[in-house]
């Protein structure tokens, strides 16, 4: 599992260590971890001798690393050069190795030639509201002279927020990052996340200094299949669990089927429909139990799933509310959300999962969905505080935060063809059917999300997907993670 630290716990964590070590020995482990980084980067291009490696220097801990870093380049045949942000503030011992080892320092970004590798180190965990102008200049002069040199950053971009994942400003877009002790929210959560490229974690020894729980985490293949439900040998189709689906109109009656798609390929024994989809769902679908309702007599689900394609009718609503009431876990969708009386699911005995996009996420909160996309983060934790259930909020980074203080779960599955009609629809679907089998609401929803961003890569591969793509794939999804 990745674990991921605020800015002030890594801090924390850091002076426990120093105080133990001698002077500079963090920096310096940190730097020999960025050194390897930097040539096996290097080395796939060519090879580390000979090669041209541009430092680009801020004033704090992260320009002391990158010059040590880049001293050891030096020692090993590199051409290293620095180009300071800050000259009179940065690090003097980093600079001193640097101009040892060989290494120079520019006067400024003109007549940079060939370069083969572009360092970040211009500003760290501690930076904010974005590069300062004269930063972004030079970052922009040496993208125009790079001739496409890939960019590694140190520790995290330079620009973009640590803690929430925002880009408040311009800001570094790095090929890869090396990011040390922990990951840090930053490096997890878009818009932040879509700049860090490829991540590297560096262990400086800050393990025994992390307090438990971490801020986020991320479950890993071994996390998800620990967490699959299967069937014993006294296993029937109602002790599998059965998942009630209430979604889908004469508008909208895809949505049933989707729904229904995603709940059979879940863990449940069997799914059991209610709604005006009927005709379609046993069109598709034939071992589907099918009830006209409302759902009150449908017959007995260990989990409702509710919303996908219901509409605004008055139906749609005496719907919802029949399944906010049920003593079971509810997943609320799509149109469910819209409809949604927020003091029935806060009085709720039984847990309740809410799946909205950063557009019901916005309605729901009473912002705009520009806020809720630049700061996911503390959009999903406020969501899951004011309406005291689970929250799964769906997106480029998909999050899952509970009301009780539990690390918020990012998935780090799915593909950006995954945007496609329906695809909530699977995903509910899929969800609802994990808390039918017995996984708790927080574990169904990282799981379903987990496995349903797998399917859509696997159904995808690089080409555009459909719901139904998606929903196919998702058994042999399940399996990849099941034998990792």
């Amino acid at each position: 599992m990745r674990t991921a630290y605020s800015v002030e716990t890594v801090r924390a964590a850091e002076a426990a260590l120093m105080a133990r070590l001698p002077e500079g020995a963090l920096m310096r482990r940190a730097a020999a971890g960025l050194a390897v980084a930097c040539g096996d980067l290097l080395r796939r291009n060519g090879r580390v001798y000979g090669s041209r490696v541009l430092l680009l220097v801020g004033s704090g801990d992260n320009g002391g690393d990158a010059l040590y870093a880049g001293a050891r380049l030096a020692k090993r045949g590199a051409g290293v050069r620095a180009l300071l942000t800050a000259p009179d503030k940065a690090h003097p011992g980093g600079l001193a190795a640097l101009r040892a080892a060989g290494g120079q320092v520019l006067d400024g970004a003109d007549g940079l030639g060939v370069v083969d590798l572009v360092v970040d180190g211009i500003t760290g965990i501690g930076g904010r509201g974005g590069l300062r102008p004269e930063a972004a200049a030079l970052v922009a002069a040496v993208t125009a002279h790079g001739h496409g040199a890939p960019v590694l950053a140190v520790d995290l971009p330079s620009g973009v927020e640590a803690d929430t994942g925002q880009v408040n400003g311009p800001a570094v877009r790095a090929d890869a990052t090396v990011t040390f002790g922990t990951y840090k929210p930053g490096l997890l959560i878009d818009p932040a996340a879509g700049r860090a490229g490829a991540l590297r974690l560096v262990d400086i020894g800050l393990g025994p200094d992390l307090p438990e729980p971490p801020d986020l985490e991320a479950l890993q293949y071994a996390d998800v299949a620990a967490l699959l439900p299967v069937p014993g040998a006294e296993s029937d189709k109602y002790r599998r669990g059965v998942v009630g689906v209430v979604a889908g109109s004469e508008r909208y009656p895809g949505a049933a089927v989707l729904a229904v798609a995603g709940a059979l390929r879940g863990g449940a024994g069997a799914v059991r429909y209610v709604g005006p989809g009927a005709g379609a769902v046993i069109a598709r679908y034939p071992e589907t139990l099918v009830h006209a309702g409302p759902p009150a007599r449908a017959g007995r689900v260990q989990a409702w799933v509710v919303g996908p394609g219901l509409g605004d009718g008055s139906g749609a609503a005496e719907a919802i509310a029949g399944v906010l009431a049920a003593d079971v876990p509810v997943l609320v969708d799509a149109d469910g959300l819209r409809q949604l009386d927020a003091e029935a699911v806060r009085l709720r005995s039984a847990p309740t999962v809410l799946t909205p996009h950063a557009g019901e996420a916005a309605a729901l909160l009473g912002v705009a969905r520009e806020e809720v996309e630049e700061g996911r983060l503390a959009a999903v934790r406020e969501l899951a505080a004011r309406f005291r259930c689970t929250v799964l909020l769906k997106g480029s980074t998909t999050l899952v935060a509970e009301a009780r203080d539990t690390p918020v779960r990012v998935n780090p599955t799915g593909t950006s063809w995954l945007a496609t009609a329906g695809s909530g629809d699977v995903l509910s679907g899929l969800a609802g059917s994990l808390l039918a089998a017995g996984l708790a609401p927080r574990d169904a929803a990282s799981v379903g999300a987990y496995l349903h961003g797998l399917a859509a890569r696997r159904a995808s591969a690089g080409a555009p997907v459909s719901a139904q793509d998606v929903a196919d794939a998702i058994p042999a999804a399940w399996r990849d993670v099941r034998d990792g």
